[in-house]
């Protein structure tokens, strides 16, 4: 489902953490469901391949997702688990030529996305000098779950990943603090604020804590962002023109994908600006 984009510089061992398509069995456009709205043009349940996934599991209108209503395709990241799901967990054999392994396959795909994702979090975190009084931890914690990844289908159907995501983000809260101390003055908390819509342009979020906040369709023009708690925050529609996330933490590039905005936007450093930004 996710949009190609500029090709990214990430030089904190992230880039095994990102989308191959062309080595994945199109699981995105198959296991999971989406509802006909303003981010999908049609139905589909799980389970069920998009009627615009190809025989060779590409997207027939992978240049025109946007345009055909697919927005949210473009804003999806699998954080490379369907290479990992169609290539080590079932050695390359895919569920098309064997039909056996459809339902394993989709059902372990949701549970290797959240353990990628999480991999994506705790190999940024260990390349934060200011985080290094827990470097012992993220690393343990990173080996630990990277050993959950390669596990069979039914050792990962079993993982409990609820507690695997407790135990990281306490680690990654940590983390957060201690890169976020640096921040001099006193910084903002919001996090899991209902900011949807808010009018924030030119605000000082430098710092700040906002995992987890809603700022759908919010006036970001010009705003603060340097070294802020971005995990989780929901940027759908956010205008970013002209904000500076430079040295934000935990931020993805799907949450770049879902927000708007321009060449004066300026980006933590591994991440690229969208194809849709002007």
């Amino acid at each position: 489902m996710s949009q190609k984009q500029e090709a990214p510089s990430a030089g904190d061992g992230r880039l095994d953490l990102q989308a191959d398509c062309g080595s994945c069995f199109g699981l995105c456009c198959v296991a999971l469901p989406f509802a006909a709205s303003a981010d999908f043009a049609v139905d589909k349940p799980a389970g069920k391949p998009c009627g615009n996934l190809q025989a060779d599991f590409s997207c027939g209108i992978h240049a025109r997702l946007r345009d055909k209503g697919f927005s949210g395709c473009t804003v999806f990241d699998c954080f490379g688990a369907g290479q990992k799901v169609s290539q080590i967990t079932f050695g390359g054999t895919d569920w098309r030529s064997a039909p056996d392994t459809a339902r394993p396959m989709f059902d372990v795909f949701p549970v290797m996305r959240q353990l990628h994702e999480l991999l994506w979090y705790l190999t940024e975190a260990l390349s934060l000098p200011p985080a290094r009084p827990v470097h012992k931890d993220l690393r343990r914690a990173l080996k630990e779950t990277d050993r959950l990844t390669r596990g069979s289908a039914e050792e990962l159907a079993q993982v409990d990943v609820a507690a695997v995501r407790q135990e990281v983000n306490a680690l990654l809260l940590r983390t957060s603090e201690l890169v976020r101390a640096a921040v001099p003055g006193r910084k903002k908390n919001h996090r899991g604020a209902d900011l949807m819509g808010a009018r924030l342009a030119g605000a000082n979020l430098r710092g700040a804590n906002l995992r987890g906040a809603y700022l759908i369709a919010a006036d970001l023009t010009g705003a603060d962002l340097r070294t802020a708690d971005l995990i989780g925050v929901d940027f759908r529609d956010a205008n970013l023109s002209g904000a500076d996330l430079t040295g934000a933490i935990f931020v993805t590039q799907a949450q770049l994908n879902a927000a708007k905005g321009d060449a004066a936007t300026k980006l933590p450093t591994g991440l690229s600006r969208p194809a849709h930004w002007k």
